[in-house]
């Protein structure tokens, strides 16, 4: 396929990169980001999503999402939003996939739990620790760590960073520094990572029980597109009914953005990557869906983010994340030997590289192997 027939100017482009940390001899059956693609679906980070929650721990059920399965749905919304906006569907993808290889177990409660504990080490941030990974943790290659992904890639990954850490990581973190805006591929991943977790979180809610459809009809943007459903299938009710109005939810909100990004890119009036970079952010929501989405995002915190009975686990969750943190700081031989700092170093320098040691340990578990780390550590029956 000719690339450059198809991307439209202000699209990311494999031969205008900014490259990768370690050169490396050019793909001759595949782009370069497609390259980056291929690497992600391959990394043992990528494999350890599929125990990795979004809202339901792991042992809860199997039919709720999971890391992985997120991760496979944002990709497919968002190639097909950059399909129809022509921008680069390989790197959208890669960003798209690679997005959460830095989440914790437990999901937000893992991290918020993890940052607690990292808070005189410098803290701890899912869109760092994911970087993190594709840099540095990965071991799969012998001329150097991490993934060697290429300079957008990395940079779709990291969508947030505060000042003092964008300081630290040199080109990557620059834009935060100059307030400018990543890639237009960037961009998108971002907001359809919003529109899947926000949709299908409706649906695990409603699978768990711990919401109901009255409590949904409350909320006008679901309620006009199961009246929608309701209109077209008289008497539809059940698992039918639910998937019905939720991909009518998730078909609105797309062509919503595809239609408002399109006008917005038309009115810059771009001609390249720089000036994409140059412009505010344009892959947006028109202002009436910005605040539908708002509302049903407002819905899920109350009422299922904070059930009682998800409260519940992720106070299990953050007690695991809390001690399984402090056995190892307090006794660092329980770690394996990887996550050892060496012998020869000392005071404040070696303190702070092992917490680090440790946030890398803890961030790379799956639900149920946290938690059997935590019974081996503090039962006396487990070994």
């Amino acid at each position: 396929m000719n690339f450059d027939a198809y991307l439209a100017p202000y699209a990311a482009r494999p031969e205008a990169s900014r490259g990768r940390r370690f050169p490396e001899t050019p793909p001759t059956s595949r782009s370069e980001f497609q390259r980056d693609r291929d690497r992600i679906i391959h990394s043992t980070a990528f494999r350890r999503l599929e125990y990795k929650t979004q809202v339901f721990v792991n042992h809860e059920g199997d039919l709720f999402r999971t890391r992985l399965t997120h991760s496979i749905e944002v990709a497919q919304i968002a190639r097909s939003i950059a399909r129809n906006l022509h921008l680069n569907e390989d790197l959208v993808e890669a960003i798209s996939l690679a997005h959460d290889l830095g989440h914790t177990p437990f999901g937000h409660a893992g991290q918020e739990a993890l940052n607690a504990c990292m808070k005189d080490y410098g803290g701890f941030e899912h869109n760092l620790q994911s970087l993190r990974v594709v840099d540095d943790l990965e071991e799969h290659y012998g001329a150097f760590n991490g993934l060697n992904l290429m300079f957008e890639t990395r940079e779709g990954i990291l969508k947030h960073c505060s000042h003092p850490n964008a300081q630290q990581l040199g080109d990557i973190g620059l834009r935060f520094i100059q307030k400018k805006q990543p890639t237009l591929e960037a961009q998108l991943a971002n907001l359809a990572d919003e529109i899947a977790y926000n949709n299908h979180d409706v649906d695990d809610g409603l699978r768990s029980g711990l919401l109901t459809t009255a409590q949904l009809d409350e909320i006008d943007f679901y309620a006009r597109y199961r009246g929608e459903v309701e209109a077209v299938y008289p008497g539809i009710s059940g698992r039918r009914a639910i998937h019905e109005t939720i991909r009518r939810m998730i078909n609105a909100l797309v062509v919503d953005l595809i239609q408002t990004s399109q006008a917005r890119i038309q009115d810059a009036g771009l001609t390249s990557v720089d000036a994409v970079r140059d412009s505010p952010a344009l892959i947006t929501f028109s202002d009436e869906m910005r605040q539908q989405a708002a509302q049903l995002k407002r819905f899920l915190r109350e009422n299922l983010y904070h059930h009682y009975m998800v409260n519940r686990m992720t106070s299990k969750a953050r007690r695991v994340i809390r001690e399984l943190f402090e056995a190892f700081m307090q006794e660092p031989r329980l770690l394996p030997p990887d996550y050892q700092m060496l012998s020869g170093e000392h005071g404040d320098d070696k303190l702070q590289a092992q917490a680090r040691k440790v946030a890398d340990y803890i961030a790379g578990m799956t639900d149920r192997y946290a938690m059997r780390e935590h019974r081996r550590l503090f039962r006396i029956d487990e070994i």
